[in-house]
């Protein structure tokens, strides 16, 4: 299992280029709360760079329940599965995973997609159903101020 703390992650220091220079305290403040309530844990357990599934016990229904509360938090629209479509943009069907493997343009890509993810992670031999054990709290983070982004630009 992957272990990234603060040190070894320049990356997750500095979440994503966009969202480090808008960081927002309220914005965090929320995504925080809504991890610890659907995972019934208090705010100050739930931290950027905990790890969703190992470190914080989060099973598949409850990535539905926090991308709800998110929703509702902020009124947005979380797209299911958008890391992965984000991911898989320009790259044809057998180039994306072989046998349930990511390929190596494949890794590039979430790379791309996930930097906060420290990028020796994305290392070959990556089943395409661990991709979900690398998303720390950064990573939902990082969506939503993209979204909230994308709909103030909209507005």
């Amino acid at each position: 299992m992957p272990n990234y703390r603060r040190a070894e992650n320049v990356a997750l220091q500095k979440l994503t280029a966009d969202t480090y220079e808008s960081a927002d305290v309220d914005v965090w403040a929320k995504v925080q709360t809504a991890f610890a309530e659907a995972l019934g844990l208090d705010d100050d357990e739930v931290e950027l760079d905990s790890l969703i599934i190992s470190d914080l016990d989060a099973e598949s229904l409850d990535f539905l329940d926090i991308a709800f509360r998110l929703e509702r938090a902020f009124d947005i629209k979380i797209p299911r599965g958008g890391i992965e479509k984000a991911a898989r943009e320009g790259i044809d069907e057998g180039e994306y995973e072989v046998d349930g493997v990511l390929t190596d343009g494949a890794l590039e890509k979430l790379k791309e997609a996930m930097p906060e993810i420290p990028a020796q992670h994305f290392k070959p031999g990556l089943r395409t159903t661990e991709v979900p054990e690398l998303f720390v709290v950064a990573t939902f983070y990082n969506l939503v101020v993209h979204l909230l982004n994308e709909k103030n630009s909209a507005a």
